[in-house]
């Protein structure tokens, strides 16, 4: 389908085209060229088969995925939506299409994959549905009611609300919208920032869809066409906050197996149930094999469990002759087979407020609070998606299976919704609001309280004020440690002294605060201090459940968000609280407190899904950030664990109906998920609280050049055992971001390049190209990049001044690149002979020169193994191109003279 694309000063798409599919179609192809490794890792996230690139850490994800039915509730939810809605499931096909059309061009651009061997690609129509799945399982925190179920029985009933907190295995945002009675321009304001795990692509991305019957800007998920959470079509902009609703629940299940089968106990007896194995193929390990039931509650996704208080410890053969526990999810996609993605070309096309209302009257998942505001005044404030109606029990522990109190009967609804004047201010940060009736568990009120109290200052507000409100860091959960701080009598002279400092602080977690530090290691000492407490002890060790749900039973980090209630409650009489906070306080004096500012240990830290195999010890760390779990500025550490963040805004936008260009957004890394200028390049903007501006006038954007078809190949060699070998020069446009992925890292230091940008590698080879004298050259081993070669007329180049070149001499570089076959038997060795086949098939070449860094031992030992006769060491001198400045190097020359060698197979 034909497309146009043009980018701002940033990297951001601009996507046109002549209707909603064929955009849908740009869309996807763009996701897949600038964001190729992150879609395809979600991709298999959904069908359970990460651990097939990355090994066994990714079993567990795997095993929750196949369990719960993610890919199969997808495939489910687009045939229902084909035969109701087809228009929305050809545009979902349409977005499919251009992700398989675009994948080769973005794959060979992320290392990634060269990496891990991942050939990308299986891209169905179901597949974005199937991403929106994985991404958002875990959203409601259904493994919270696993705690709740551990905390009742080994502390008592009462226990569990002590600990009830926005959770670790949450996210949340902050959302606020000013009206336009308030605002500079009489016309309303949006903005916020949603709060997830930081992640490396970013897990939004800034994007310009356009075509006849929209033009509209917003935040995408990769791998999921349209704008569901955060856009702005010039009319009418929207954006979400999470509800924190409870619409998933766990049940305890009997299962027994007859004959071949497996049965559960329902409400009406023993049922036979649905029951497969899977096999789950892990790099570097033996495949695992699960078992994979699914009962008329839902899926199993806890195997055994001994949550009900009738078993022995291991969950198996404790209910009767073969009977055991377990646990299934019920999920509302899995039974009614829709996502609500109707939605999403709905609020594409939204002029007003009255039509995103509209188009989330049918939104399913997750469950969010959107605000939303119009150029006629119109404003809204609601609750969208669904909540099963089912007993309040449910939402607070797990319920047994064949008890019928506990089953389903329809949704809520209509949801609810609140009045904004048009001098009214609204604000959701996950706090006990709109969506108190569907929930248990929400964040508490302090960053919701900080916004509307800033909000409420006598200012008329304007977009680019937003910014302030953003990077707000009180902390207000500060207080009832300070006041018990405040109280206490014995202490040292030094504990005394940093009572004072203290209590002097103000109270902002503020990046260059050492104060901020004091206070975050009293903090931390005081949650070790709690979690080691006898009194806590009976929850001090997780119960036996999958790997996937244990951050959310772990007891330091509920302490550490539960800490003002822990710290004011009367329920552990046993704790004596003023003197847990001063044996912290003395243990933290007795060091040096405040040592380093807050942002030297409050360091960002995204999670990648591929980590550094080989992680140097002496990189610097993340950058410093300032803001803590509870300030509006929210970037989530765990205390008493670490100050690490791996959890904060994962973008921040303001949205201004009085002009959309006047609107502002940032992430925290970049557009582009593929290395190169716009990986990172708005990091430091994130950090400053600095916020891009957005562009949609066409004529201020810059065209993307097209792709540049490949250059043909030059020789092409079979070799048994080991495949085809094929050779082509390098063609600087096409190739330079593969080649700046492969000269970058520090394992081609020897190249000389490392440190250069994409464009810097393209204008070096664009150089190289413009020469008769030098050569670059690609391999391929079968359809896989493996490596470059050049080749250069001696006389041309600086070692001429180091040797005495002879008539028919012809030098050479050689790099294998990084992938899959990168070290195994014979890999490099026949490439060699392949390159030096091509080489000296030119009846001019009667020698081949070689010099390698003479500190390239592994390039030397490969040379001589390959029939290269090793010379002296040289200085070559330093040279200056027109776009790379070359050092003088300690070389050691090597020749070639024989015939052709024979090509071996590894």
């Amino acid at each position: 389908m034909d497309f146009e694309v043009r980018r701002d000063s940033w990297g951001i798409p601009h996507l046109r085209a002549a209707d909603a599919r064929a955009l849908a179609y740009a869309q996807g192809h763009n996701a897949a060229v600038d964001r190729a490794w992150q879609i395809e890792v979600e991709r298999h996230r959904a069908l359970g088969t990460t651990a097939a690139f990355l090994g066994v850490d990714a079993v567990g994800w795997d095993t929750f995925a196949r369990q719960a039915r993610l890919d199969d509730t997808a495939r489910r939810c687009f045939r229902r939506l084909a035969d109701e809605d087809p228009e929305t499931a050809a545009w979902l096909t349409a977005y499919a299409e251009g992700v398989e059309a675009g994948l080769a061009r973005g794959a060979a651009v992320a290392p990634e994959f060269a990496a891990t061997g991942l050939a990308p690609g299986g891209w169905r129509p179901w597949t974005p549905l199937g991403v929106w799945l994985s991404t958002h399982i875990l959203f409601a925190g259904f493994p919270a009611k696993l705690w709740r179920d551990a905390t009742a029985r080994r502390l008592g009933p009462g226990a569990v609300d002590l600990f009830a907190a926005d959770g670790t295995g949450t996210s949340g945002s902050n959302g606020w919208l000013v009206a336009g009675g308030r605002t500079g321009t009489g016309h309303a304001v949006i903005a916020g920032d949603p709060h997830r795990f930081i992640e490396d692509p970013g897990v939004y991305q800034q994007i310009h869809l356009v075509c006849p019957e929209f033009d509209v800007i917003g935040l995408a998920v990769p791998g999921v066409p349209g704008l569901a959470h955060f856009g702005h079509t010039g009319t009418v902009a929207w954006a979400i906050t999470n509800a924190m609703a409870d619409y998933q629940d766990l049940y305890r299940e009997r299962l027994r197996r007859v004959g071949g089968g497996v049965e559960a106990f329902g409400p009406d007896g023993w049922e036979a149930v649905a029951v497969h194995t899977e096999t789950i193929e892990v790099a570097g390990a033996e495949p695992v094999r699960i078992e994979v039931v699914e009962t008329e509650r839902g899926p199993v996704v806890i195997d055994s469990y001994d949550g009900d208080g009738d078993g022995d410890g291991d969950g198996r053969d404790v209910l009767g002759e073969g009977v055991w526990a377990a646990v299934s999810l019920r999920y509302p996609p899995r039974v009614t087979h829709d996502l609500g993605f109707s939605a999403l070309p709905a609020l594409l096309r939204a002029r007003t407020v009255a039509d995103v209302d509209r188009a989330l009257d049918g939104w399913a998942e997750p469950v969010n609070v959107v605000q939303a505001a119009d150029t006629d005044g119109g404003l809204l404030h609601r609750v969208a998606g669904r909540v099963p109606v089912r007993h309040a029990d449910n939402g607070r522990r797990t319920v047994p299976a064949w008890d019928p109190a506990y089953a389903w009967h329809g949704r809520h609804g209509p949801m609810p919704r609140a009045e904004v004047g048009d001098r009214g201010t609204a604000v959701m940060a996950n706090q006990r609001g709109l969506a108190a009736p569907f929930g248990v568990e929400f964040a508490p009120p302090y960053r919701a309280d900080r916004i509307q109290e800033l909000l409420d200052a006598d200012h008329t507000w304007t977009a680019k004020d937003m910014a302030a409100i953003h990077m707000d860091t009180r902390l207000p959960s500060a207080r009832p440690l300070l006041d018990l701080l405040a109280g206490l009598d014995g202490l040292s002279d030094r504990a005394a002294r940093l009572r004072e400092r203290l209590l002097g602080w103000d109270r902002r977690m503020a990046a260059g605060s050492r104060e901020a530090m004091a206070y975050a290691e009293v903090r931390g000492a005081v949650v070790r201090r709690f979690a080691d407490h006898p009194e806590l002890a009976p929850v001090a060790q997780l119960p036996d459940v999958p790997q996937v749900f244990r951050p959310w039973l772990a007891l330091a980090p509920r302490v550490a968000f539960a800490l003002e209630t822990l710290l004011t409650t009367d329920r552990f009489p046993g704790v004596d609280r003023p003197a847990l906070v001063r044996a912290a306080v003395e243990e933290v004096a007795a060091g040096a407190p405040g040592a380093v500012p807050w942002g030297e240990a409050h360091r960002l830290t995204p999670w990648r899904a591929l980590p550094d195999p080989d992680p140097d010890p002496d990189a610097e760390p993340g950058p410093a950030l300032a803001g803590d779990h509870d300030c509006v500025l929210c970037t989530s550490s765990l205390p008493a664990v670490t100050d690490r963040c791996a959890r904060g805004p994962a973008a921040r936008y303001v949205w201004d109906l009085a002009r959309r260009d006047d609107s502002l957004w940032v992430v925290p890394l970049g557009a582009s998920g593929a290395p190169g200028p716009h990986q990172r390049d708005q990091l430091p903007l994130w950090l400053r609280g600095e916020l891009v501006p957005v562009i949609t006038d066409w004529n201020l954007l810059l065209p993307e050049p097209p792709a540049v078809a490949a250059r043909p190949v030059v020789h092409a060699q079979v070799v048994d055992g080991f495949g085809t070998v094929r050779i082509r020069p390098v063609d600087p446009d096409a190739d330079h971001a593969l080649l700046h992925a492969w000269l970058s890292p520090e394992r081609a230091r020897f190249w000389g390049m490392t440190g250069q940008s994409r464009e810097q590698v393209r204008r070096t080879y664009a150089h190289l190209d413009s020469l008769d004298t030098h050569h670059a050259f690609l391999m391929f081993r079968d359809e896989e990049s493996a490596a470059l070669f050049q080749t250069y007329e001696p006389t041309a180049d600086r070692v001429s001044e180091c040797y005495q070149v002879e008539p028919g001499d012809t030098g050479i570089h050689l790099l294998i690149g990084p992938g899959p076959a990168e070290g195994a038997r014979g890999h490099t060795a026949t490439l060699v002979d392949v390159f030096l086949t091509y080489v000296l098939a030119d009846p001019a070449v009667r020698r081949v020169v070689a010099e390698p860094d003479a500190a390239n031992t592994k390039a030397l030992t490969r040379l001589a193994r390959s029939g290269f006769t090793l010379g002296p060491e040289v200085v070559l001198p330093e040279v200056d191109l027109p776009e790379v400045h070359i050092p003088a190097k300690r070389a050691r020359l090597a020749f070639f003279s024989a015939p052709p060698p024979r090509p071996r197979t590894p």
